[in-house]
């Protein structure tokens, strides 16, 4: 995919390119935007435009051939989730006492490195910022630069020290990426070192446009719906579930429902009932609550006269029915539940008993 095809933020993406062309490249460099975003993405094209062997160029700015060998071994990271799970599962093989000692990684070029966050606390731990910290000052093998990119902001406190180190002395042949939805989440003295640039959201109709070449299989309501609910992210928009989705907010409407309603929770128990214990599970509540985070947005937007806000429009008769019969008060409420509930998930409570009351409370108080 070359950078024409690049979705939205053209002022952002021309001006790396321009300080590509200057050869004004910052070392260290952080990509913001929402989840979704399109900062990885962003990240592996100019680590090829760097690296690229044809060296073309559109428009008179920098750009990838996508053929070449560096282009194409770097490509092969494209697909973050696979290579993570390919990293995990080489190490679940290994001893007992070299997993301890091993940290996730995945290379498919050998001077570029992506460090995502380890698990299982999903943070950037210190042994990963210490392999950078070896490996970066050694001149590329087979690139002119060599590039990291750390997919995550979530450092622990002794990793962010030791890249703040590496930001204080880089060298002039290596590019590190931050990408991150919060910059606020580095170290002041990180972003000090380093250039912000921001994703910013595409509008709805765009993304619209594009799921429909793209999602041919979507009709015309559905990619309205998914557009809206992608909050402006076309990443989020081309991998969205609409399937998982539609079973969820089925499940958050009978809660939602019971809750207003006249207090037959038969339907209800039936609902929670299916929500049980593993890591299927908690995907699962994970997504439901999500889902009624954003149908009572959706109320609240509606009690406040903006309707054209409402993201799940494919059920906005429904929604009107609901926000009729409650007000602001009810609406924090029910946040404020859902708060609790996600607090009672970190302490392993019994996930169907917690959304239980989460709707029978509501109720009382109604």
């Amino acid at each position: 995919m070359p950078f024409s095809e690049f979705a939205g933020n053209p002022e952002t993406i021309h001006r790396l390119r321009e300080m590509l062309a200057r050869k004004r490249f910052p070392h260290a460099v952080i990509l913001s935007g929402a989840h979704g975003s399109g900062k990885y993405t962003l990240a592996l094209m100019l680590a090829r435009t760097m690296n690229c062997l044809e060296q073309p160029t559109t428009d008179g700015l920098p750009d990838f051939c996508g053929r070449c060998s560096n282009c194409t071994r770097i490509a092969q990271a494209e697909d973050l989730d696979a290579r993570f799970a390919e990293a995990v599962e080489a190490r679940e093989n290994l001893r007992d006492t070299d997993k301890k000692e091993t940290r996730l990684f995945v290379q498919t070029h050998p001077d570029v490195l992506i460090i995502p966050p380890d698990p299982p606390q999903l943070m950037i731990k210190v042994d990963q910022v210490r392999h950078v910290i070896q490996t970066i000052y050694y001149r590329p093998a087979e690139a002119r630069e060599r590039v990291y990119v750390f997919t995550s902001s979530a450092f622990m406190k002794e990793a962010a020290n030791s890249l703040l180190k590496v930001l204080e002395e880089p060298p002039e042949f290596a590019s590190i990426f931050l990408l991150t939805e919060n910059p606020g989440e580095l170290l002041p003295t990180i972003r000090s070192r380093s250039m912000t640039f921001n994703l910013g959201a595409l509008a709805s109709t765009e993304i619209e446009s594009r799921l429909a070449k793209l999602r041919p299989d979507w009709n015309a309501r559905q990619r309205a719906l998914v557009a809206r609910l992608s909050e402006g992210a076309i990443g989020r928009a081309l991998s969205f579930d609409l399937e998982s989705y539609a079973a969820a907010r089925n499940h958050a409407l009978i809660m939602l429902k019971s809750a207003l309603g006249s207090g037959d929770h038969t339907e209800l128990f039936k609902t929670t009932e299916s929500y049980r214990s593993g890591a299927e599970g908690r995907a699962k509540i994970e997504n439901l609550l999500r889902t009624l985070y954003s149908l009572l947005e959706d109320m609240m937007f509606l009690q406040s006269g903006a309707e054209q806000l409402v993201r799940n429009t494919d059920i906005l008769g429904e929604l009107k029915k609901m926000s009729e019969s409650a007000d602001f008060a009810w609406v924090q409420r029910a946040a404020d539940g859902l708060g609790e509930v996600e607090r009672g998930l970190r302490r392993n409570l019994l996930r169907s008993l917690s959304l239980d009351a989460f709707a029978t409370a509501l109720e009382r108080v109604s």
